[in-house]
């Protein structure tokens, strides 16, 4: 089929289609085939619409937690697109329940201070180094995540409002001592049984079987017949790491490295500057006359930071005389920036600095002059850096040439192999849950399973397992799926008929001896050659594994007296259990700390429970529309 594509293209046919392309874009313009239509909403909620920025940003977040908790082995279910897809709706989802529960919220009147949200900030972890706020650190964070100080200030408001009105739904459930109690008796009792497990092996030789039964049986459960499709996979894998071993990298060329990139291995200036702020506001000419006048109280003598804290607007660096800690260069504004690295001495004053968020007044306060790291503290770093650069290269080089070779003479993978002097190896036939490691992603299962792939039979392209690893694949041997013959499983049948009648009879035994026991009789426990004997358990829990787990289950189930105390179970090993009750045990009373605990926990779930249901409601309240 690559074969006939790569013919196929070079016919007047295709040039004539690639002519008709190429004109549509003249008379259509490039943009009507790159532009979208114009939806920029994700979704709407009451008219407020959430954009896709917006969406995107709180998928980025997500993502990047996850892979933080979990590392790289979540990135396999992100190339997923059905993943992928739901993942998204699911941040949407949260993202309108977001919106709906900031409108109720607004509704109601509920506000954050400016105090409250500064407050909030310096407590927060993300921004403190050795348990103390640190602004250098703050600013750092909010760059990367695309926000002013403002408009965190403004996202911390409406997450803050939320919360409100979270916490306000949520702390009106509680729980009442009753039904501490009462759970507490539930979950800690404990129960006295005395119990007899029945083999159903010796009811087993009396059980006959005809070929009725059996075809049956196989005709309503074909499904069970269905083996699944299953592939021999030949792969030849290459990765950087494999070519690390045959680079080497000279003295020369680290100190060349070295004295080339020696920005890396600087420690930029960084100056500690303050800051007064006077936003623009309705009349900008008021506000830089402000600034001006302040510039000449301090000309005169006035101290920096009580003005700082009497005029400025950043309300959040006011409180420390408009301190906004070391800042390095590119850091800030440009105009800022400029001003703040020409000042020439500790104490220094600017001029009045215009900015997009107002007229700036700024003071160097300190400087950390710039320093430089030896090349002997960094050479084995450069060493490993400029073998992994080496090896990256040849790399992608090897896989270009694999590429050209795995399409070029697509019914093999030796010549592939050959040019990376790598083997061809083999999974032997595998389903596809079973597919081995490194090949277990869905860049790879979604290919060798693809009906089109398996039936030309030939080479896949590239596909890339992580950012340094590929490989190329092409099916060895192929096994469809199908239903296995009534001869074929004719034997299992038999097997599964014979157990599940077995276990039939037994139960019909341990019944009868039920029944004789609830009538007041002594029934004969005699089964074949053995004479069944009770045993007995003390204080056995609701997950106890002492006894099999359909026997534990009954036990707590049953009453306290005859005759509700006794009942027979089917257990999972094919045999039949008979359970009584001779005793319940009810745990002590709780302390105040445990009952807290407990109460706590009811209240929570609660809490739980009836927030999602607020949501629930606001929504089916609410017009909301989904742009996908």
């Amino acid at each position: 089929m690559l074969e006939r594509i790569r013919e196929g293209s070079q016919g007047p046919w295709a040039m004539a289609i690639i002519v008709l392309i190429v004109l549509s874009f003249v008379f259509a313009g490039v943009s009507s085939y790159v532009s979208s239509s114009g939806v920029t909403a994700a979704a709407e909620v009451n008219g407020e619409e959430i954009s896709q920025q917006d969406v995107e940003r709180a998928y980025q977040s997500q993502r990047a937690r996850l892979e933080a908790q979990f590392g790289e082995s979540i990135g396999a279910l992100f190339s997923d697109e059905n993943y992928l897809r739901d993942f998204r709706l699911n941040v949407l989802d949260r993202l309108i329940a977001d919106t709906l529960v900031l409108q109720k919220a607004e509704e109601l009147g509920l506000r954050v201070s400016d105090k409250q949200i500064r407050e909030a900030i310096v407590q927060m972890p993300e921004f403190q180094t050795a348990g103390t706020f640190d602004n250098e650190r703050y600013l750092m964070l909010l760059r990367q995540n695309g926000f002013q100080p403002a408009s965190f200030s403004n996202y911390m408001r409406q997450q803050m409002t939320r919360e409100q009105l979270a916490r306000a739904v949520s702390a009106s459930d509680f729980a009442l001592p009753t039904e501490v109690t009462l759970a507490n008796a539930l979950q800690q009792q404990t129960r006295n049984a005395e119990y007899l497990i029945v083999d159903s092996a010796p009811f087993a030789s009396e059980v006959e079987l005809s070929d009725e039964e059996v075809n049956t049986f196989y005709e309503a459960n074909l499904a069970q017949f269905d083996t699944q499709e299953k592939v021999n996979i030949a792969y030849v894998i290459l990765s950087v790491d494999d070519l690390k071993g045959d680079v080497t990298v000279s003295d020369e060329e680290v100190e060349q490295y070295y004295t080339e990139n020696n920005l890396l291995y600087k420690t930029a200036e960084e100056r500690r500057v303050s800051h007064i702020i006077i936003e623009f506001g309705d009349d900008e000419a008021a506000a830089k006359a402000k600034a001006e006048a302040l510039v000449a109280e301090l000309a005169n003598g006035a101290d920096f930071a009580t003005l700082a804290q009497e005029n400025s607007d950043d309300t959040f660096t006011a409180e420390n005389g408009g301190d906004l800690d070391f800042i390095t260069a590119g850091m800030m504004d440009e105009a800022f920036d400029d001003a703040a690295f020409s000042l020439a001495q500790v104490g220094d004053v600017s001029d009045v600095v215009e900015t997009e968020f107002g007229y700036h007044i700024i003071k160097l306060t300190d400087i950390k002059p710039e320093e430089v790291t030896p090349l002997a503290e960094v050479s084995e770093e450069i060493r490993n850096q400029l073998a992994t650069d080496k090896a990256t290269d040849r790399f992608y080089s090897l896989q270009n040439d694999m590429a050209n070779l795995a399409f070029e003479v697509p019914d093999t993978l030796e010549d592939v192999a050959g040019v990376a002097n790598k083997p061809v190896k083999e999974t032997g036939l595998v389903s596809a849950q079973l597919v081995p490691a490194p090949l277990n992603v869905p860049a790879v299962t979604s290919r060798v399973f693809d009906p089109a792939f398996i039936e030309e039979g030939l080479n896949s392209d590239l596909i890339e397992l992580d950012d340094d690893t590929i490989a190329f694949v092409r099916i060895a041997e192929h096994e469809p799926q199908r239903t296995q013959s009534l001869d074929e499983v004719r034997t299992r049948i038999l097997a599964q008929l014979r157990a599940e009648k077995a276990q039939q009879a037994a139960a019909d035994w341990a019944t009868n001896v039920v029944e004789q026991i609830k009538a007041g009789e002594t029934p004969s426990l005699e089964l074949g050659d053995v004479t069944l004997s009770w045993e007995s358990k003390e204080a056995l829990t609701r997950t106890s594994g002492e006894l099999p787990r359909a026997l534990v289950e009954t036990l707590f189930t049953l009453g306290n007296a005859a005759p509700d105390n006794i009942d027979i179970a089917e257990l999972g090993s094919g045999d039949v259990g008979i359970v009584k009750v001779t005793g319940i045990n009810q745990p002590e009373a709780l302390s105040e700390e445990d009952s807290a605990a407990l109460a706590q926990q009811i209240a929570t779930a609660s809490a739980q429970t009836g927030y999602q249901a607020f949501i629930d409601s606001l929504r089916n309240a609410a017009d909301v529309k989904i742009n996908l």
